[in-house]
């Protein structure tokens, strides 16, 4: 498809290019340097008659790679045209719009727009910056970028200023963290100020709560080796770790000198509007916080807030704050699969990442709104239940759900988006008539709300309280808006697509229509004469057509050409026939053009007129929008739980071609419990994402974890066996029940958690200078500096990216500093099994493996067939058949038979599994079986009980040293064969 792009007019494109040079080239040269801390892409609009964009140099080969995925449409501008020439790619608008859209969305790229300077005709080899953006600030291009298509996520940039941690705080390595974020597409403003420790582990949690897309940090000295650069070596780490695009700004840029006057400018009126400016600021108590402010004037700065009238009075500001929300990492989201993985935006499909998966909303807002959920997991169980008793109440009610989702939620518009282009005053009928539809189908919704079957009166309260409240105050204030449109607007030519004012509205525009109806009836009339005077049928043989050259005009084929005598008037002729007119029909089309556009200039006054009057309603709208979208998503919710519960729901035939005839494929209201006080237990839970996948029929598992009892679950088992899947599976149901969300499984109770630490799959960063271990350590760290009591940790293979004494020994000391200092619920899945013998010291640590049924297929102990259960079970498992895996994969059979002999070499050379689970009572008696056979050896040596043996003794007669040691070997032998301990020393001395 891409190939088809700009193709159409590469004729008249290249021409207009080869205008260019030499003097674009020579201005191409000079331009200054792209921004180093990233990469930017620069556009150049050239226009026209037909305008186009084009890209030049390095930029050049960047598109022809990405989009069009051919070198063939680069053009060399200079050098004869030759490949020593300047690389030169044309697009199409709309290819620029999709290349914008991918660059700023996905690519995580900066873009620069230069427009023609004034004057230069088709020779246009100068031009000026009209437009910049960044992944987190779109404001410039929004316009260009979602012409056709609704916001899919909030572009949020932060400004980050760090500072040292108040004296009291009992640690050098804290940091005082200030944060300001913005999110420009709903013109809101926000900021936290927390303390942080030196790996910036809660500045992450904000980080991927927010969704953040780009980071203003200062910049550091060139040395890099102050206390200051070091800590945002870190910060940067963190924010790459993240796939946050870093812009570094001058470290004088974060202070709050202007800001107290700043954000009373930016802000909306308030009760307290009236009061001066300096009593307003009192009022703004985000500006007391200590670190916050001079990173919120970073910001305003970054982002040109002041600089634009239309922000004055727009943006509201708020406080976020950490806690209310449960802290999650970009290990976590890659882990749990929430979303496309950081840097990956837009690369995933469908059911494999949670957020695709749930996502069925029907309206825009309601997609993000879904998105937020996912990376904000409640930890008010006030508020979670609330969210569940709304699931609950139209999952039990299945026709007002439907109704509202087939009647309501799929007309409605992003309102967000509409709001913002009544703001920058670029709206049209077009879109006063979306926000009229909108007003009409509120009462039927607001009825349908009200018609909600329910036995519970809670539940009912709760819809009234969240949904029908709201919607009535809005739909009050939004009636003169839908009599305003109805006043004003030609309705019945909405049909046909046409959006234009009432010609009765206005006397002039009345007036006007009068004598273009007149006109038009003319037109007809000389159209009806000419046909009957050359015998020619209308519309068929003879065509009354509005040109773009001619105006109105007649039009025959070529063929019937010959029958137009000369006393009409020929205009020219081109492929289509010959062109022809009246006098009288070019009296009738000069009348026609002449009223046409003082009908249209009038027009435009009113339209601008009614434009302004529907811009007062944007507030409404906004409040509005926050109600849908709320809405919107708890129906989602409801209609994802019905697709596991009932085969027979029509909504979900499509959905259901994914899931297994013969799976449980139940969801069920998970039982939550306040955090601390509870026990994780679930029956026959699922991974949602992989029971829906293709050819998968899933093999369910009970999850039991008693406080104090079972907090730290060791699970072993083959490669291959479910171990992975068995652990996220736990992280992935606990957060969908904090946001309020039915669970897979058939029964379920979840304790609130504070945060879901995951160490997982580390992968090399070798451009980032950071290998797996280090990658897993770092991960590794954070859940120690972290955890608390209340955390969920999942923690997968650790150790594997060293030695495996190292790695054990790691493995080791950070399970028992988890299952003993922090307490926390820990899942720890393991290929090193004498990790499990830690249920021997610490009570409330237990083992679980995965099934696997092993059976002999042949003479040798190393031909066995395998299959695996997908079962997990209490108990240990003490082989990981990571050689089974490798027979699978087709390995050569001489490879896999040396691997098998080296393998047993190994196990013979070391220690088995059975004597590293030695008791400690066999360990003491082994000693003193060795204490006693030295001893009675010693006595016999040196010639009595009791006195001491010297090196004099030993030496004089050697041959009678080892026939005594021989004796007593003899004597204690019956005692050191039945101590396993012992047996374990000698075989391996």
């Amino acid at each position: 498809m891409a190939m088809m792009y700009g193709k159409e007019k590469d004729g008249e494109q290249d021409t207009a290019d080869q205008t260019t040079d030499p003097g674009f080239i020579s201005f191409f040269s000079k331009l200054p340097p792209k921004s180093p801390e990233t990469g930017t892409l620069r556009l150049f609009h050239r226009t026209g008659s037909d305008p186009f964009y084009a890209v030049y140099g390095p930029d050049a080969l960047f598109v022809a790679q990405h989009t069009y995925h051919t070198n063939s449409v680069i053009k060399y501008l200079g050098a004869g045209g030759r490949a020593a020439g300047l690389p030169s790619v044309t697009l199409k608008v709309s290819v620029a719009q999709m290349l914008l859209r991918e660059a700023l969305t996905v690519k995580q790229l900066r873009v620069e727009i230069w427009e023609p300077e004034p004057g230069q005709g088709k020779k246009c080899t100068k031009f000026h910056l009209d437009k910049e953006a960044s992944p987190g600030n779109l404001q410039a291009v929004e316009d260009l970028l979602f012409v056709n298509s609704d916001l899919p996520s909030a572009p949020i940039v932060m400004s980050i200023k760090l500072a040292s941690a108040p004296s009291g705080s009992g640690s050098a390595k804290l940091k005082t963290v200030g944060i300001a974020f913005a999110d420009t597409s709903v013109r809101q403003l926000g900021v936290a100020d927390f303390v942080d420790n030196d790996l910036f582990s809660n500045t992450e949690s904000l980080i991927i709560q927010l969704s953040v897309k780009e980071a203003i940090v200062p910049t550091g000295t060139t040395s890099g080796t102050t206390d200051r650069d070091i800590d945002l070596n870190k910060l940067k780490a963190v924010l790459d770790r993240c796939g946050v695009v870093i812009s570094e700004r001058k470290p004088s840029e974060f202070t709050a000198k202007n800001i107290a006057d700043d954000i009373p400018r930016l802000l909306k009126p308030t009760s307290a509007s009236s009061a001066s400016t300096a009593d307003a600021t009192m009022t703004i108590h985000e500006l007391s916080l200590p670190t916050a402010p001079s990173a919120l004037s970073a910001l305003i700065s970054y982002l040109a807030l002041i600089s634009d009238p239309s922000n004055h009075g727009s943006y509201t500001l708020r406080t976020h704050d950490l806690s209310q929300f449960m802290k999650l990492d970009a290990s976590a989201l890659r882990a749990l699969n929430l979303t496309e993985a950081p840097g990956n935006a837009g690369t995933t499909t469908r059911n494999t990442t949670l957020l695709g998966l749930l996502n069925k909303c029907k309206t825009a807002q309601g997609a993000r709104l879904l998105g937020t959920w996912l990376k904000q997991p409640l930890v008010n169980l006030h508020e979670i239940r609330k969210r569940q008793n709304l699931v609950e109440t139209f999952f039990e009610d299945t026709n007002t759900r439907r109704t509202l989702q087939d009647d309501y939620m799929k007309v409605m518009p992003d309102m967000h988006r509409l709001s913002k282009r009544f703001q920058k005053s670029v709206a049209s009928l077009e879109d006063v008539v979306r926000v009229y539809q909108v007003v009409i189908k509120l009462p039927g919704m607001i009825e349908t709300l009200e018609g909600v079957q329910t036995d519970k009166e809670e539940h009912s309260e709760l819809v009234e309280a969240m949904y029908l409240m709201s919607l009535r105050e809005y739909e009050t204030s939004l009636r003169k808006y839908g009599e305003m449109v109805e006043q004003t607007l030609d309705l019945e030519e909405l049909d046909n697509h046409n959006y234009v004012i009432k010609p009765d509205y206005d006397p002039k525009l009345q007036e006007l229509a009068a004598k273009l109806t007149k006109v038009r009836d003319g037109l007809d009339k000389e159209h009806r004469e000419v046909g009957r005077d050359l015998k020619l049928e209308l519309d068929k043989k003879l065509h009354l057509e509005n040109n773009q050259v001619h105006g109105y005009c007649f039009r025959v084929t070529k063929s019937d050409a010959k029958i137009v005598t000369k006393k009409y008037i020929e205009l020219g002729t081109t492929k289509s026939g010959v062109f022809f007119s009246t006098r009288k029909l070019k009296d009738l089309a000069e009348d026609f053009k002449e009223f046409s556009q003082s009908y249209s200039r009038t027009q435009s006054g009113l339209v601008k007129e009614v434009v302004n009057i529907a811009s007062t309603y944007t507030p409404v709208l906004e409040a509005l929008d926050v109600v849908i979208a709320h809405l919107d998503v708890i129906l989602r919710q409801v209609q994802f739980t019905n697709k596991h519960t009932s085969l027979s729901d029509s909504d979900h035939t499509h959905s259901l071609a994914h899931v297994s005839a013969h799976s449980t494929d139940v969801y069920v209201k998970p039982k939550v419990v306040e955090k601390g006080s509870g026990n994780l237990i679930l029956v026959e839970s699922r991974h949602p994402c992989l029971e829906v996948q293709d050819d998968i029929s899933f093999i369910a598992n009970d999850v039991e974890m008693i406080k104090d009892k079972s907090e730290f679950h060791i699970i072993t088992g083959p490669n291959m066996g479910g171990k992975s899947t068995y652990i996220r599976q736990v992280g992935v149901i606990a957060l969908m029940a904090q946001i309020g969300c039915y669970v897979p499984c058939t029964e379920a109770q979840v304790p609130i958690f504070d945060s879901i630490l995951c160490r997982v799959g580390a992968g090399d960063s070798q451009l980032k200078g950071v290998s797996t271990f280090m990658a897993e350590m770092l991960e590794t760290a954070t859940i120690l500096r972290s955890a608390t009591k209340d955390s969920l940790i999942i923690i997968d293979e650790l150790g594997r990216g060293t030695s495996t004494y190292d790695g054990f020994g790691l493995a080791w000391a950070i399970s028992e500093h988890i299952a003993s200092e922090i307490r926390a619920f820990c899942l720890f899945a393991t290929h090193f099994h004498e990790l499990t013998a830690l249920d021997q010291q610490i009570p409330h640590v237990k083992n679980l493996h995965v099934v696997a049924h092993v059976t002999s297929t042949g003479k040798e102990t190393q031909d066995r067939d395998i299959t695996l259960l997908y079962k997990v079970e209490p108990g240990i498992s003490d082989q990981s058949f990571g050689i089974h895996v490798a027979e699978l994969a087709n390995f050569p059979e001489n490879v896999v038979k040396l691997a098998k002999r080296k393998a047993d070499e190994l196990e013979d050379f070391g220690t088995g599994s059975e004597d590293d689970a030695i008791p400690p009572e066999v360990t003491e008696e082994g000693l003193q079986v060795m204490e006693e056979f030295l001893h009675k050896w010693s006595s016999q040596t040196s010639g009595g009980d009791g006195e001491d043996v010297v090196m004099a003794d030993i030496e004089d007669d050697p041959e009678a040293q080892l026939q005594e040691l021989r004796r007593c070997m003899e004597e204690f032998r019956p005692r050191i064969e039945k101590n396993r301990w012992l047996q374990s020393v000698l075989s391996s001395l």
